[in-house]
């Protein structure tokens, strides 16, 4: 989920991809973020996954300083990933039970699932609120 730290836009991305998540699709992924979000600052909140920590994320991490910041979360603590609750959402209805034949029917239904919960903007400020976060 990102947000505008004043709260004029919030948005779902995300990405999809064959084979097993890893650092260096962690890396592709966060160099696409910063396209997305060109010349803003971003702060990413992670959890503990080994790419998340892994050497070589932390050397890219290190060279990223200009635009990125990175804070994990403390370990076993699902409940402070306001991402937990949406894909868990997600994975008991949209895709419980899903046998795809292609990576594009997950994101059919991952964009079905999006359209059911609602727009991103209440659902993601709805949980900052809940947490009482500001930015």
């Amino acid at each position: 989920m990102a947000y505008r730290h004043d709260r004029s836009r919030s948005a779902f991305v995300f990405s999809m991809t064959d084979g097993a998540e890893g650092t260096d699709k962690f890396i592709e992924f966060l160099t696409e973020l910063r396209t997305h979000f060109a010349g803003e600052i971003v702060i990413v909140i992670w959890d503990g996954l080994m790419a998340h920590r892994s050497r070589a994320m932390t050397a890219w991490l290190a060279t990223q300083r200009d635009w990125l910041h990175a804070e994990r979360l403390p370990a076993f603590a699902p409940e402070l990933n306001p991402i937990e609750q949406f894909w868990g959402n997600m994975k008991s209805t949209e895709l419980a039970n899903l046998c795809p034949d292609a990576l594009d029917e997950v994101r059919v239904a991952t964009e079905s699932g999006l359209t059911l919960i609602g727009s991103s903007y209440d659902l993601c400020h709805s949980f900052l609120d809940h947490a009482r976060l500001s930015l």
